[in-house]
């Protein structure tokens, strides 16, 4: 099974040429994760059972763009999540809203899918955590980013998350 999933990462992480955003994961009370991908990095603490804090930076890269998320989840049940934020664009500051779910897919694997929308943007996410240990993941995922103005951005994303 490993050499499989190894053999996987090593074909995404070749032909991986987009970035991507936080995957969903399942943290405890006081838990912190930190995630790097190929264009991206995240750090979350979940604050309480119910609300976790997020920042991510993610590189699109087509024209030297970086985008920054502050971002809380609010779970809504043991698999859907609210999500709220705030992402720097060209022309400012942007609220979103979207909602994520979670859930077992198989041993040591948990897929998501996420969506948000904004003024001036729309985002989709959908992937698999493979648990390597017991605060470590790999994820794998695709994902699609729709500015309102400029070209659409999609593609497969691999990375790691460590939690504490």
């Amino acid at each position: 099974m490993k050499k499989i999933v190894l053999s996987l990462v090593a074909a995404l992480v070749l032909s991986v040429g987009t970035g991507f955003a936080a995957p969903i994961n399942d943290l405890a009370t006081g838990q912190t994760a930190v995630g790097l991908g190929s264009d991206t990095f995240y750090l979350e603490h979940k604050l309480t059972d119910n609300f976790t804090l997020g920042f991510q930076n993610v590189d699109r890269g087509d024209n030297g763009t970086s985008l920054d998320d502050i971002y809380g989840q609010f779970r809504l049940s043991d698999n859907l999540r609210a999500i709220i934020g705030s992402r720097n664009l060209d022309s400012g500051s942007k609220f979103y809203g979207g909602l994520a779910v979670n859930g077992p897919m198989a041993p040591e694997w948990d897929g998501y899918a996420s969506f948000i929308a904004g003024n001036q943007f729309k985002e989709l996410q959908v992937g698999a955590n493979f648990h390597l240990a017991h605060n470590l993941d790999l994820n794998l995922n695709y994902h699609s980013f729709m500015p309102d103005a400029g070209r659409d951005t999609n593609g497969a994303g691999v990375g790691v998350t460590l939690k504490f």
